[in-house]
């Protein structure tokens, strides 16, 4: 039975940021969907943006794609999504790779930060010096101007509702039905959420002796500044 990739990509970008792990998995089959709001995945009616939204959607869209056996990949945003869907036990799902996630109890950001975030929505200026803030190591100009591209198709109500809630929820109580390995990746250079933020809220909520994997150089965007090294969490011993 083959194993699958679905690999969930983090706020204001879309599944094309795991292009290049891709080509690093040749003999594997890897699903990055565009969750909804973001990229050019549309939103189904009555969504409500929330954490759980996102889950119940993911559950249809593996149901869809008849997937059977599968590692979860979450980065950041989706991060904090995958472990909500992990705590289901959902049939086939075998381990999740969390590429600098969301911490389960929240972010740590400033209200200052939020608003500067908010008011940052569908600003060419400002997604590039989004870029410059979650990067450390140089990317190509096609992948600056897709990071970017992807910023700027975010929808308002996306973009919005994961600063305003999303970000905020608080799914702890869910943790202690975790019972899968996981993998734990963090750039070393991480601003938005550093090392040792992961190292003191997500880490102690997970499995004992689950990985911690510190990248050096690399900052937020791992599948595109690590994408060798995200390959290799996801390969099967």
């Amino acid at each position: 039975m083959p194993h699958t990739i679905i690999a969930l990509h983090c706020w204001a970008s879309s599944g094309r940021e795991y292009d290049v792990v891709r080509t690093l998995l040749p003999d594997t089959e890897l699903l990055p969907p565009d969750l909804p709001g973001f990229g050019h995945q549309s939103v189904p009616p009555g969504f409500d943006y929330s954490v759980g939204a996102y889950v119940d959607w993911l559950t249809a869209y593996i149901q869809q794609h008849s997937v059977v056996d599968f590692t979860l990949i979450g980065h950041s945003m989706s991060g904090k999504m995958a472990l909500a869907f992990a705590t289901r036990r959902p049939a086939g799902l075998r381990r999740l790779v969390l590429l600098s996630p969301s911490p389960p109890a929240g972010e740590p950001m400033t209200d200052a930060d939020r608003a500067a975030s908010l008011a940052a929505f569908g600003k060419p200026e400002e997604a590039e010096k989004t870029f410059e803030k979650i990067t450390c190591r140089p990317l190509a100009a096609e992948l600056r101007a897709q990071v970017i591209a992807d910023n700027l198709l975010t929808t308002q109500p996306a973009w919005a509702n994961w600063l305003e809630k999303g970000a905020r929820e608080d799914i702890t109580a869910l943790m202690p039905r975790l019972n899968l390995p996981c993998h734990l990746l963090v750039g070393e250079g991480d601003k938005p959420i550093p090392p040792d933020t992961q190292r003191r809220l997500t880490l102690p909520l997970l499995p004992a002796g689950t990985p911690f994997t510190i990248v050096p150089g690399a900052g937020h965007l791992l599948p595109l500044e690590a994408p060798e090294v995200v390959a290799a969490a996801v390969r099967l011993p």
